[in-house]
């Protein structure tokens, strides 16, 4: 996090000996990557990833004041082999002084290490050298020119914010575009997010972010203006009023990065995990219950009785699912999470022969649970009046979707009425995971409440993956193997609260493609999370197995059975021809096992190439995914094969066999694809 200091600027200690210093050499490399020094804003970055020039301009680190951008000329250079966290490398240091504005130095610190070919860490420090208070409105790290590769006017993006517009993460960059991509709370319910920005053409790509081992409050914003030959980002950290800088005190910004790369967001996604490892932001390692399939009384929505749950139970058995979820409505209100005597007039003994009823049919049973929500007139606030995050002006900020005001994930009686529901969820009642719901969850906004932390109102916002780490150690404690599947109600999951969860989820997607696109990107992040794709009826038609099959998601369901509750405006009754569909895609899940499998990157590009594919590899066979949601397309390439094998090729969805091939450079397969095909390739 970036800090002010009353001391002259000092590298931080790092773990290892520093080995000599010497005078830098003209350009900092790192594999594809290399930047050429100069006065700002003259930093050169180019990328051997490409024959065509990938960047146009870059200001590697730049800070304003009373609204105007201080330029430094470059006064000195450094370089330092180190060895620290991210492992044996070296560090570039480049002093500057203004030459614009007040008088203050800049200290930029290029790093790059052995263990990260192709990525530089960007820091700066700046100290105020001009013996008054400097207002500061804001810095940014990593600001480039991505050029546009012609003909292709455009490029491809992964962008991380989350709006209540519920947009793709993955989408074109062309003609005149704009996205802030602010961590913070972008609506009164979303925000949060992926601190880090891709954007790639057919033959290159670059990404930059920043490395801070808990969220901050910054925006990444990416544009590109009609007619423009290139797009800009940059990660930038603006301050609500100006911060004062003291005289000789210093401001250290945050630790930021750029990647150079080819292919798709795949890739870079993972050595971002990878460096995000070193900060301590472990990635999770799923329980083998979270890749279990799962069915969801959702289907009956809030006005569900314990007869129609029960009674569906049979069914659920027979189609072999292994979770059962009671979902939204058990509750008097989001925050008084005791029992509505509407449905459960027995009160808790109903709750528990519920339990008792999945666990009789086989089932494990999970539940539906809104954390950090509560209803005002709530007993809860009653009681815990200070328990709420309030804004600026002394109001409480609202969560819209739920009616509620948003808990504070730091407050002590939050935090420890949560957990001991927890325990009365898991040990009380008996259920073997969690449902974590709510857009609200992915972040929080700043906190004004004087009960709480006034001096520093950002600490609940960097402080809520903690809360996130009480829950699950919570259930733990309990059961070693629960499960706590988080669903952020279409934000971009933030990354920090990953850690703690077991069962990611598409998460309300609005189509199909979202399925894919959002299990892209998490696959490339938490390779060993699983992930699960919702319910089947939020796919495209309602019944899109293949989506969810080929880019290996857990199957799930919310149908009703043998009949609908009354009160429902949609009907999620399981026909004849619906359990056909749902029994061949299960056969098919439990057959394959393809949630367990390996995601076979680098082999296709998610937004250039067509028809969309999707690749895994699971016990020595291929599985290809093919998705030509446009135009049909009449042969497929079989990427990834080895060369000279032959391959018996299977259409596993709709199980037809289609031969051999003979694995070439370039694999065609002739067969038509309109929709979807998923192909088993195994070597013979």
């Amino acid at each position: 996090m970036n800090s002010l200091k009353r001391h002259p600027i000092c590298l931080p200690a790092i773990a290892g000996a520093l080995l000599a210093l010497c005078s830098c050499t003209a350009s900092v490399r790192s594999g594809d990557l290399m930047i050429s020094p100069g006065d700002d804003p003259g930093f050169k970055l180019e990328a051997s990833v490409s024959d065509i020039p990938l960047f146009k301009a870059a200001s590697l680190a730049a800070i304003t004041v009373s609204g105007e951008e201080v330029t430094f000329k470059t006064t000195g250079k450094e370089k330092k082999s180190i060895s620290d966290n991210f492992g044996k490398g070296r560090c570039f240091i480049f002093k500057g002084e203004s030459v614009t504005g007040p008088a203050m130095t800049r200290e930029l610190r290029l790093k790059v290490y052995d263990a990260f070919p192709s990525t530089v860490l960007v820091q700066a420090v700046y100290r105020n050298a001009s013996g008054e208070p400097v207002p500061v409105d804001a810095w940014s790290l990593c600001g480039l020119e991505v050029k546009a590769d012609l003909p292709d006017p455009y490029f491809w993006s992964f962008q991380g914010q989350s709006t209540e517009a519920r947009e793709d993460w993955l989408k074109p960059v062309s003609g005149e575009f704009s996205q802030r991509n602010y961590m913070g709370m972008n609506n009164s319910d979303y925000g949060g997010g992926i601190p880090a920005v891709c954007l790639w053409r057919r033959d290159a790509g670059v990404m930059i972010g920043h490395l801070e081992p808990v969220p901050q409050l910054v925006s990444l914003p990416v544009a590109m203006e009609k007619g423009a030959d290139c797009a800009t980002v940059s990660l930038v950290k603006e301050y609500d009023g100006p911060l004062s800088l003291a005289p000789d005190a210093e401001l250290e910004t945050y630790t930021g990065f750029i990647h150079v790369f080819k292919g798709d967001c795949f890739l870079p996604l993972r050595n971002y995990a990878a460096l995000l490892d070193k900060v301590g932001v472990h990635m999770p390692v799923s329980v083998p219950e979270a890749y279990e399939t799962a069915w969801c009384a959702w289907g009956y929505e809030r006005k569900f009785t314990i007869k129609e749950i029960v009674g569906t139970l049979p069914k659920v058995q027979e189609l072999g699912f292994k979770w059962a979820t009671l979902d939204d409505g058990y509750q008097i209100a989001e925050g008084d999470w005791d029992l509505t005597e509407e449905r459960f007039p027995g009160g808790d003994a109903d709750m528990k022969y519920m339990v008792d009823e999945f666990h009789k049919y086989g089932l494990k049973a999970e539940l539906w649970w809104a954390p950090l929500a509560a209803d005002p007139g709530t007993d809860f606030l009653r009681k815990y009046p200070n328990s709420v995050i309030l804004d600026k002006d002394g109001k409480p900020q609202d969560i819209t979707w739920w009616d509620s005001w948003f808990l504070s994930p730091l407050d002590p009686d939050v935090r420890r009425e949560q957990s001991g529901l927890v325990k009365k969820f898991i040990g009380y009642y008996g259920f073997d995971g969690l449902k974590l719901d709510g857009q609200h969850m992915n972040a929080v906004a700043p906190d004004y409440n004087p009960a709480h932390h006034p001096d520093d109102p950002e600490k609940s916002f960097r402080e809520l993956p903690g809360f996130f780490r009480l829950l699950h150690e919570s259930a733990r404690e309990i059961k070693p193997n629960s499960v706590l599947q988080y669903c952020p109600c279409g934000d971009c999951f933030s990354v920090y609260n990953l850690p703690y969860i077991d069962k990611a989820v598409s998460s309300d997607p609005t189509s199909s493609s979202q399925i894919r696109s959002k299990g892209y990107v998490l696959r490339a992040l938490a390779p060993q999370l699983a992930y699960y794709g919702d319910h089947i009826e939020l796919s495209d038609g309602e019944n899109d197995f293949p989506t969810q099959l080929g880019i290996g998601a857990v199957i799930g369901t919310k149908f009703t059975w043998p009949a609908d509750n009354p009160y429902v405006t949609h009907s999620y009754l399981l026909t004849p021809e619906k359990e056909a569909l749902l029994k061949n895609a299960l056969a098919i899940y439990e057959e394959k096992q393809l949630a367990r499998g390996s995601y076979v990157p680098g082999l296709y590009d998610i937004g250039f190439d067509y028809p969309e594919t999707h690749v895994l590899e699971q016990n020595g066979k291929m599985y290809y995914a093919f998705y030509a949601t446009g135009e049909p397309v009449s042969s497929v390439e079989l990427r990834g094969l080895e060369e000279g094998r032959t391959y018996h090729i299977t259409d596993y969805y709709n199980h037809r066999d289609l031969g051999t091939v003979k694995a070439s450079a370039h694999t065609v397969l002739d067969v038509t694809v309109e929709g979807s095909l998923l192909l088993e390739a195994e070597g013979i």
